[in-house]
């Protein structure tokens, strides 16, 4: 089976299509919405039985769902329940986020540390980072205690990684070489 990014592009870029002309934050709401449900476990095994219609699928995703759903969010939602694209829907709502951010000239980062990061430090390292990659950044800290000092940033498909980790492995293969 195809990766879930590759199955969730075409959806993730039609909505964006239609949310540019449209209202992006009211879409992006959506999605994060139905996205959410989509995660449940419960949902998608109850999606997953064959004696269910996809109707009634729609009717119990939509009825749970908390932010009402434009003519757009309904299609692809019932487009995602058709195809059997259900456990993907996540990741469109990710690529969706992506194609936004990028059209606003924002990118969401990654920073992977060894200790939590502090706001005021948080600041400093982004605008640091913001000047190494040659754009505005939405930033978020997730710590790894395995790095053992520095960080790890991920951008896009970029990535910056001064941990000691990646230092030490480094030197492991630079000696065993």
């Amino acid at each position: 089976m195809a990766e879930p990014a590759t199955l969730a592009r075409p959806y993730a870029e039609a909505m964006f299509k239609v949310a540019v002309n449209g209202d992006l934050k009211r879409t992006t709401e959506q999605l994060d919405a139905l996205a959410a449900v989509a995660a449940n476990a419960q949902l998608r095994q109850y999606a997953d039985d064959p004696k269910v219609s996809a109707a009634q699928v729609f009717e119990l995703i939509t009825s749970v769902v908390n932010t009402p759903l434009s003519d757009a969010a309904k299609n692809l939602l019932r487009a995602v329940i058709d195809n059997g694209r259900l456990p993907v829907l996540p990741e469109i709502a990710s690529q969706f986020h992506a194609l936004a951010s990028e059209r606003s000239g924002v990118s969401d980062a990654t920073v992977y540390s060894a200790f939590p990061i502090g706001p005021m430090q948080l600041a400093d390292v982004v605008a640091a980072l913001e000047k190494r990659f040659a754009r505005k950044l939405n930033a978020s800290v997730v710590v790894e205690p395995e790095l053992i000092g520095g960080i790890r940033v991920v951008v896009g498909d970029e990535v910056l990684d001064t941990s000691v980790k990646a230092r030490l492995e480094q030197m492991k293969a630079a000696l065993t070489a």
